[in-house]
């Protein structure tokens, strides 16, 4: 018994055009100015994990309440003993918390690029009108404002314990100002150094562990060679050591233009003339790390 087998037709008699609902954009262009803005507001939520899952949260607001509770007690012992003046100087504070801060630097620098890295989403940035020139700023000013919001709320703190405690207005405002001061730079160049290691390597673990290692041995490293210097007798290297470590650039910085009370074996922090040096060096690796971002980013882009 024959079997009628299926007639084959031609494939234009399967073809069909739907007509799905696309529609050209027809509001307005915001820009490269919002894409910007847009870019650093997302990218200062990010660090602190604002918008993202409750345990990315945990790290960088826990990070927060440390850098603030020591500042609360010391306001809260000035004030019980009505103290002449705080414990601690506002200058002194980040340098006193700064392994609050490299662990802070540690943690976000990787989140706020290493995943754009990992999951190759750079190119589509740039695939809009935003440049490469709008990536770097904006991700190097949200971890610097970032960072300054950590170092200076505890500041913040001291001074309105210091006003609550009826300390003198003036002094307490001088300081305060100085302090502002002095976590501007470190913000600027932890920030800077931050995102550069972290921009080298796409897996995050990696940045954090690199990160810790370059701000924590650096300053390791300058910390025993300054005292192996002050115990043999030459001081005078001292300051010079000092330019090999961010945390003690900034301190010979402050010492030197601020008043503040240096860090340094013996407490001798570097010279007016040494100081300059010292701010020469701070914004240069301010600058050279925005330079490296904006040369790492070329290549990711193209």
């Amino acid at each position: 018994m024959a079997v009628e087998q299926p007639v084959p037709t031609a494939p234009g008699d399967q073809t069909r055009i739907h007509n799905i609902g696309y529609r050209t954009y027809d509001g307005p262009r915001l820009g490269r100015a919002y894409a910007r803005r847009s870019l650093y507001s997302q990218s200062l939520r990010g660090a602190y994990g604002l918008g993202r899952s409750v345990k990315s949260k945990v790290l960088p607001m826990l990070l927060l309440v440390v850098m603030c509770v020591p500042a609360a007690i010391m306001v809260a012992v000035a004030v019980a003993t009505k103290a002449n003046d705080l414990p601690v100087d506002y200058t002194r504070y980040a340098i006193i918390m700064q392994a609050v801060i490299s662990l802070y630097v540690a943690s976000q620098a990787p989140q706020s690029v290493s995943r754009d890295l990992r999951f190759k989403t750079v190119p589509l940035y740039f695939s809009r009108p935003i440049e490469t020139a709008d990536y770097v700023r904006a991700k190097y000013a949200a971890l610097a404002s970032a960072l300054f919001i950590l170092t200076a709320a505890p500041l913040l703190v001291l001074y309105a314990g210091a006003l609550l405690a009826k300390l003198d207005f003036a002094d307490q405002t001088k300081g305060f100002a100085q302090g502002l001061v002095s976590v501007t730079l470190l913000s600027l160049l932890f920030a800077g150094i931050g995102l550069v290691i972290a921009s080298v390597t796409p897996r995050r673990g990696f940045g954090i562990a690199a990160v810790i290692a370059v701000l924590t041995i650096s300053y390791g490293a300058v910390s025993t060679l300054q005292a192996i210097a002050d115990a043999q007798g030459t001081s005078d290297s001292i300051a010079w050591i000092g330019l090999f470590s961010p945390i003690t650039l900034i301190d010979g910085v402050q010492s030197a233009f601020l008043g503040a009370q240096s860090a340094f074996p013996g407490g001798i922090g570097p010279t007016k003339g040494e100081g300059v040096v010292y701010v020469v060096v701070a914004l240069g690796l301010v600058a050279a790390s925005y330079g490296l971002l904006m040369r790492r980013y070329k290549k990711v882009g193209l």
